[in-house]
Formats: C-alpha cells, structure tokens, sequence
C-alpha cells in the first residue's frame, strides 16, 4: 500500500510526539543518572542547563560513597523479601480468590465480589491509621509481616484474575472433572497454565506499585533492621552532610531493579494487560 504525502506527514508528526514524550518522562531519570556520576559540587551547580543531563568526566565515587555511610545492601534486601513475598502469596491467595468468584457456584458471589471491587476506590491512607493501631496491639512494628500482610489481598488483581479466568473456556475444566480431578489440582494443571500472561503482568504490577511504598513502612518501621528503600532514603536524605551526588546515586541503585524488570518482562506485561481486556 502506497502511502501518500499526507499519511507520511502525520505518520512523522505521531512518531515525533512519542520521541518528545518518551524524553519527558524519562528526563528525570536521565539527570538523575547523569548526577550520581558526577562530583558533588557539580549537582547543583549545572542543575538549571542542559549540562545536568551531561555527566561529564565519569566517577563511581558517589556509589562508593553510599556504600560508605548506610547500610545500602541490608535496605535493598529487605525491600527484596518484603516485595518477592507480597508478589509471591498475593499470586496465589488473588488467583484463587478470581477463580472461586469466576468459576465456582456459591450462594452471594456476585455480592461479595461487587464488594470486593468497590474497595479497589478506597485509598490505603483512610485505613492506614486503623490498620497501624492493630498492627502495634499485635507487637508487628519493626518487622517483615507488618509490612507484607496488608498487601496480600488486592482487589485489582483479584478483578484481573476474574476477567482472565471468565475467558477460559469451560470445557478444559469440564474434562479435568470427568477424569477425577478436584478443584484445586484443576486450578492448578488446567487453568494456571493456560493464563500464564495474566500471572506475569499481576506479578509485574504488584511488583512495580509495591517496591516504592512508602507511607506504610514508614508508620511501622523505627529502626534500619526491616526498613526498605523508599524510607531508607528519605532518611539518608537527612543525614549529614548533605551531598546530592550521593543522593542520586542512592536513587540509581533504587529504581534499578524496576527498570530491569519491566525492559525484561514488558512483551509479557503488555500481553497479559491486553488478554485481559479482551476476554469476558
């Protein structure tokens, strides 16, 4: 098919509004990067030009440095268990909890699972307090479980298990019945296998929303033991003396796991996005 003059034209105009996009969001990232090579004097002396951008003569001594003052490798660890363990159990505890609202027969399903679906409206700050005056009559301050429990159930990946799962066709289920299998070794043989896209995206997004948190680990969390990221480095924002470089080497090492997994796992994110709102 010929394109004309006038579909080129609006093709390069599409084309030049993604490039000039792209480079708006990823800016931040690009001086922050830029910066935590650089020497600390230089940060804010060139953060209003183009050179904030340009990291100039390269030097890990910010990395290093960081290394130096804080105990960098004990909040990436936690932040590594908290969120795995939160991705992990919410798979298992969301997917069955979709599949028994989108397969099994059961006197209130509809209502419960229209309830379940309005609480994806309430923001976690209007529980937060609450929430934290249990966890403290629990003795769960300053530790792992505060932390992950609250975030197991969520109730958009629950509604994006259901969507999945109404998509499936019937009969494999049906067979699986016939040959004496149960409900949990069907969920696990016939239809686990089959909605492969949609677990990899909930693990990507449960992945991606969890390992930022930071209002919550704040409130349960006093000391470095169990603290993650986030809170690790708005403290070390305050610790004296105050060096940007560092600071934004300290950001580096922190949205780097983000990005690698999302460049890594995108084709499956965007496939089971997609699967989703096609199905049901």
């Amino acid at each position: 098919m010929k394109i004309t003059g006038k579909q080129a034209a609006v093709r390069g105009a599409q084309y030049l509004a993604l490039i000039l996009g792209a480079l708006l969001y990823t800016a931040p990232i690009l001086c922050m990067v830029a910066g935590s090579l650089k020497p600390d004097e230089r940060v804010l002396a060139e953060a209003g030009s183009w050179r904030a951008f340009v990291p100039g003569t390269i030097s890990f001594d910010n990395y290093a440095d960081v290394f130096n003052r804080v105990a960098f490798g004990r909040f990436m660890l936690n932040s590594l268990i908290i969120t795995g363990t939160v991705v992990a159990s919410g798979l298992i505890v969301n997917s069955l909890a979709g599949y028994a609202f989108a397969r099994l027969k059961w006197r209130g399903r509809g209502l419960l699972f229209g309830f379940v679906l309005s609480l994806m409206i309430l923001p976690f700050e209007a529980i937060a307090v609450p929430l934290f005056y249990q966890i403290t009559l629990l003795g769960w301050r300053d530790t792992y479980i505060a932390q992950i429990l609250p975030f197991v159930a969520n109730a958009f990946s629950v509604y994006l298990f259901h969507t999945a799962f109404i998509g499936l066709p019937p009969e494999l289920e049906e067979s699986a019945y016939v040959d004496g299998a149960g409900v949990f070794r069907t969920f696990a043989e016939i239809v686990v296998p089959n909605a492969r896209p949609v677990f990899a995206s909930v693990a990507i997004l449960t992945f991606l929303m969890h390992w930022g948190i930071f209002l919550w680990p704040l409130m349960v969390t006093s000391g470095e033991r169990v603290r993650p990221l986030a809170v690790a480095i708005a403290a070390f924002h305050t610790l004296p003396p105050l060096k940007w470089g560092d600071i934004m080497a300290f950001g580096v090492m922190m949205v780097s796991p983000v990005l690698i997994l999302f460049i890594i796992f995108q084709k499956a994110f965007v496939r089971g996005i997609a699967s989703t709102g096609t199905r049901g």
